[in-house]
């Protein structure tokens, strides 16, 4: 029995994606988007990065992520910020609301996260752990995967 990697792969993205937008819509704050949930997490993640950063890294076109910034600022849960050293950058960052509901979202995806994987073994559980990570590496490393910023 052959196993179709991209099938693999796209099952299991596309189950990841129910499981956060489940959280977005029965967690803290049925207003926020699974896409709104995922620029709050990678702000927080990066740590006061640019917008094109975070649009980057999210693989979101600068226009559509413009505008999910621009209604994150209007629910005061996110902060835009000129940069000192050029005034055409706007630097992200959350703010105290910001901050709470990122934390309940992220407590609420860790949980269900770990009601899967008690699903496994012991073993199994770390075994799934340790094999994403050598994946993510593996990815970061892939010039494929990861082509440089233009």
């Amino acid at each position: 029995m052959a196993t179709n990697l991209r099938t693999t792969f796209q099952l299991l993205i596309r189950r990841y994606g129910t499981l956060s937008e489940n959280c977005c819509e029965n967690c803290c704050d049925s207003d926020t988007t699974l896409l709104q949930s995922d620029i709050l997490h990678e702000i927080k993640r990066q740590r006061n990065p640019s917008m094109q950063e975070i649009a980057y890294a999210l693989g979101i076109d600068i226009t559509t992520f413009s505008r999910q910034v621009k209604t994150l600022v209007e629910r005061r849960l996110v902060k835009k910020t000129p940069d000192p050293q050029d005034n055409r950058i706007q630097i992200l960052s959350l703010t105290q609301e910001g901050e709470i509901l990122n934390a309940e979202i992220d407590k609420q995806v860790n949980s269900d996260l770990e009601q899967v994987l008690s699903q496994l073994s012991e073993f199994e559980r770390h075994s799934v752990i340790n094999a994403l990570q050598l994946l993510d590496k593996a990815m970061l490393q892939s010039y494929v995967c990861c082509p440089p910023p233009k």
